[in-house]
């Protein structure tokens, strides 16, 4: 019986033997200068997360559908409407620079919540107003809670990206887009069988649905840690090199001495976004009447031509993240910037509907990922108040853009004054550049 055993007590040494060597209790210093990565690409945390940008874009468009039954039910005037709706800019605006302070008291996750709630609710609202002053009150309250939400999930993203260490931003901005088709189409159906008051309450009930199962998930996710204001975005940049950055979740030594620098680099990202912001508002509001009114579109046809510019959009922002790995971040910017402006200047000057169409579909690949990369790499080097700033900026530049376009199309014609977002998406193209050199000479 002894004889029999020792062939396996051999075995076993010999394993345990081979174990010791492939298996060291020391890490290699590879793995030591490496953090792994604690949340799987598409973890729960992730899906929870594109889902809250998912109903926030759907609660919006919910509410942009049923702008003229509201406009009729209140009575107002075009310029009476023009004022309630700026109520809601100025809500938004108003919270976005509180909500990046509440970000960093009490994390973005838990305002990201209850800022959901809180638009899931306030969408309710404008359906019950039976004045101009009673919408600008409630528009107001909708306004905090798109303009929060906003912040407050960009900056959970920022956090999550730094956590994953990919550049997945464009993919929650692209779960945006995509609510935002389905509520446009959604509610474009349940237009004529219900009332703006039911079609808005269904709304209201399933972003409450969704805020409270998405809630529940990304809080009992793993946190991710929170970026620290002064820490400047080293993944920008890595293209196809394959360099594997810090992790962005740590502040740099010297991060009060370049309190500055962060300020100014984000006040570039700050404006980037602007310039886009200019263009999609723009596009959103004149888009469709200059292909009506300037290249003869029938209004199917031009409401064909706005669907292929937000389908595409959609579509360059869920391949956002391979290409922002392939080309790097501000590669990828400048050439998006660059589409933009090429595309909008065909747009704008085609005689003939397809042509302008086509122009209207590069403007969507080509902005479709500037937003997101610049509120992403604000995030990383200001944090949640960084975040708000360049958000700020962002949402002023697409409230401005119609504004602009309106007075330039009444002085020099509508399509000349469309060349604008050419200019403005040029800008855009080429702020990343100083962005990016400045980032190096932080290294």
């Amino acid at each position: 019986m002894v004889r029999a055993a020792r062939p396996y007590c051999d075995f076993v040494s010999l394993r345990n033997k081979i174990g010791s060597r492939t298996r060291p209790d020391r890490p290699s210093s590879q793995s030591r200068s490496t953090p792994p990565v604690t949340d799987s690409p598409w973890g729960p945390a992730r899906i929870a997360l594109t889902a809250f940008f998912a109903v926030d874009g759907f609660l919006f468009a919910s509410w942009v559908v049923r702008i003229p039954d509201i406009r009729s039910q209140v009575s107002a005037s075009h310029s009476a409407l023009g004022l309630a709706l700026l109520c809601l800019s100025i809500g938004a605006v108003l919270t976005m620079p509180v909500i990046g302070r509440l970000c960093l008291r009490y994390g973005s996750r838990p305002v990201t919540v209850g800022s959901l709630a809180l638009l899931s609710l306030a969408v309710l609202l404008p359906a019950h107003a039976h004045s101009v002053t009673a919408l600008g009150g409630v528009l107001l309250l909708f306004g905090a809670g798109y303009g929060g939400a906003n912040v407050a999930m960009n900056s959970a993203a920022v956090d999550l990206v730094a956590q994953l260490r990919r550049p997945v931003m464009p993919s929650f901005h692209a779960g945006y887009s995509f609510g935002g088709l389905v509520g446009t189409g959604v509610s474009g159906l349940l237009a004529g069988p219900l009332s703006t008051a039911w079609a808005l309450a269904l709304s209201a009930a399933l972003g409450m649905a969704v805020t409270v199962g998405a809630g529940v998930v990304l809080l009992r996710s793993p946190a991710a840690a929170a970026v620290a204001p002064g820490h400047t975005d080293r993944t920008s940049d890595t293209g196809r090199t394959g360099r594997t950055a810090e992790p962005s979740g740590t502040a740099r030594p010297n991060a009060g001495s370049t309190r500055p620098r962060t300020r100014l680099l984000v006040l570039l990202l700050g404006l980037t976004a602007l310039c886009t912001a200019y263009g999609e508002g723009a596009i959103a509001d004149w888009a469709t009447l200059h292909l009506t009114d300037d290249v003869r579109a029938s209004s199917v046809v031009a409401a064909t031509g706005y669907g292929a510019y937000a389908f595409a959009m959609a579509g360059g922002r869920v391949g956002g993240t391979w290409l922002s790995i392939r080309l790097g971040q501000t590669r990828l910017m400048l050439f998006g910037g660059l589409t933009a402006a090429v595309g909008m200047l065909v747009a704008a000057l085609a005689p003939v509907v397809p042509v302008a169409i086509c122009g209207f579909v590069l403007v969507g690949l080509g902005l479709a990922n500037l937003f997101p990369l610049a509120i992403a790499r604000a995030g990383a080097a200001g944090g949640p108040q960084g975040v708000a700033f360049a958000s700020s900026l962002g949402y002023g530049g697409m409230l401005i853009g119609p504004v602009v376009i309106g007075f330039l199309a009444d002085a020099a014609g509508l399509p000349l004054a469309l060349t604008t977002v050419t200019l403005a998406a040029t800008v855009a193209a080429l702020l990343p550049l100083s962005v990016g050199r400045r980032v190096t000479d932080d290294r």
